[in-house]
C-alpha cells in the first residue's frame, strides 16, 4: 500500500487549477520501466487564453529513490513524530507562446516576472532562436519556467492546498502579464 496518493494529488491539483481560473485540457502519466521514475503532465491555460496564444504545462516529476526514502522514514518514525521536509518532489510550471516576431528584452521580462511570481515561485526566462533554412530570419521562442518544491511530508499530511493557492495565484498573474504582452511580441497589435 502506498503511503502517498500521488494520483489523488494530481486530481486535487487539477481541481485547484480550475478554482483559480485555469482550464484543464489534457493529462498524461509516464512510467519509465527501467527505473520506475514517474512523470505526470497536465496541459492547461488561463480562461482568457482559451483560443491561444498562451499555454501552461504542469509537470510533476517523481524520483523513485526519493519516494522510497520517504516511505522508509515514515515506517521508522515514532507514532507522535512528524516526518522531515527534506525529501521533495518538483512541480514545474512551463509557459509556452508561439514563435515571436518582436522579442522582448529578456532581462526586463525576467525582472517583471520575478516581481509577479515572488520568491516562493521563482521564474526562469530563456529564448531560443531557430532557423528553418540558413537564409531565413531566426524565429525566437520564449521559455518561462517556474519550479515549486513540494515536501513529501506535506503530501503525506494532506495540507498541500494552502501553498498551492498561492502558487496558482502567482501563475495566474504571470499568465495574465504574458497574455497582455503577447500581441506586441507576436506582431498582431
Amino acid at each position: 500500500m502506498a503511503l502517498i496518493d500521488i494520483a489523488g494529488f494530481i486530481a486535487d491539483l487539477k481541481n485547484h487549477a480550475a478554482e483559480h481560473g485555469f482550464h484543464v485540457h489534457d493529462e498524461r502519466h509516464f512510467v519509465e520501466t527501467y527505473t520506475m521514475r514517474q512523470a505526470f503532465e497536465v496541459d492547461l491555460h488561463p480562461e482568457a487564453a482559451c483560443g491561444g496564444p498562451l499555454d501552461l504545462h504542469l509537470t510533476l516529476d517523481i524520483e523513485p529513490r526519493t519516494l522510497m526514502s520517504f516511505e522508509d522514514e515514515i515506517i521508522t518514525l515514532a507514532d507522535d513524530a512528524e516526518p522531515s521536509e527534506d525529501l521533495t518532489l518538483n512541480l514545474l510550471f512551463t509557459w509556452a507562446l508561439p514563435p515571436l516576431d518582436n522579442s522582448p528584452d529578456l532581462l526586463l521580462l525576467a525582472t517583471e516576472l520575478a516581481g509577479l511570481s515572488g520568491p516562493d515561485l521563482p521564474t526562469q526566462v530563456s529564448a531560443i532562436d531557430s532557423f528553418a533554412d540558413v537564409t531565413d530570419a531566426p524565429q525566437r521562442s520564449l521559455g518561462v519556467v517556474a519550479r515549486l518544491e513540494i515536501p513529501f511530508a506535506v503530501l503525506y499530511r494532506g495540507d498541500e492546498s494552502n501553498g498551492m493557492c498561492d502558487a496558482f495565484e502567482q501563475c495566474r498573474a504571470v499568465s495574465e502579464y504574458l497574455l497582455d504582452q503577447a500581441p506586441a511580441w507576436l506582431g498582431s497589435d
